[in-house]
């Protein structure tokens, strides 16, 4: 698998999907509400890549954007400038609507989540979300490009599942301050999700121009 493809797990968990595990955390039973949140992440991304590889498989080369290839595909040109064209305008919805912006209310009832609710949730924010959807189908393409089965997009699937951790393990570690701080990165990020959006589609933009 191209080691370029890892920087995608950063956008496969920037916005609610991080946002989620941060207000896990500061849930009342953190350790349980936030390891079944993990284990739906990693159910969820690694039945998306499978689905992903599947469907690349299936279109064969005609969709490459992978940016290795010395003659990429009229279709892959377009479907790279297509995907270019709804991020900037995601990302300019989103500022234009920054002083309205609102976190998602689901968020909020993430405080008083079950395990199960938990689990649930992690499997959505991966399996329901246009731009992880994107991403994995990405993931998919660069699979078939190399030729490489399920087992060449564990460095992706394990890259995602840290930063689906890095909440839960801040709060193992550092426990007194993760109590103080987590509620004060979840407002910040809540007050912010339009800022936060703009990020996230910049990455993506520059994943996808760059060959990602």
């Amino acid at each position: 698998m191209n080691l370029q493809v890892l920087p995608l797990a950063v956008t496969m968990m920037a916005g609610p999907q991080i946002m989620s595990a941060i207000v896990l955390v500061t849930a009342e039973r953190p350790v349980r509400v936030s390891a079944a949140f993990l284990v739906g992440v990693i159910v969820a991304t690694t039945v998306g890549v499978s689905i992903a590889g599947g469907v690349a498989a299936l279109l064969g080369g005609a969709v490459a954007i992978d940016g290795e290839s010395h003659e990429a595909s009229t279709l892959g040109k377009v479907i790279q400038i297509v995907l270019i064209g709804l991020l900037v305008l995601a990302a300019v919805k989103s500022y234009l609507g920054r002083k309205t912006a609102e976190p998602p209310r689901w968020l909020g009832a993430l405080l008083s989540a079950t395990p199960a609710t938990a689990l649930k949730t992690g499997l959505l924010v991966i399996l329901a979300m246009p731009s992880d959807i994107l991403v994995m189908l990405t993931v998919g393409m660069n699979l078939q490009h190399n030729k490489s089965g399920l087992s060449g997009a564990i460095p992706f699937i394990a890259a995602t599942a840290l930063i689906a951790a890095l909440p839960l393990l801040l709060y193992l570690v550092l426990r007194k301050r993760a109590i103080t701080a987590m509620p004060k990165v979840r407002d910040w990020m809540n007050t912010r999700s339009w800022l936060v959006n703009i990020i996230v589609c910049g990455i993506f933009i520059g994943l996808v121009a760059t060959g990602g």
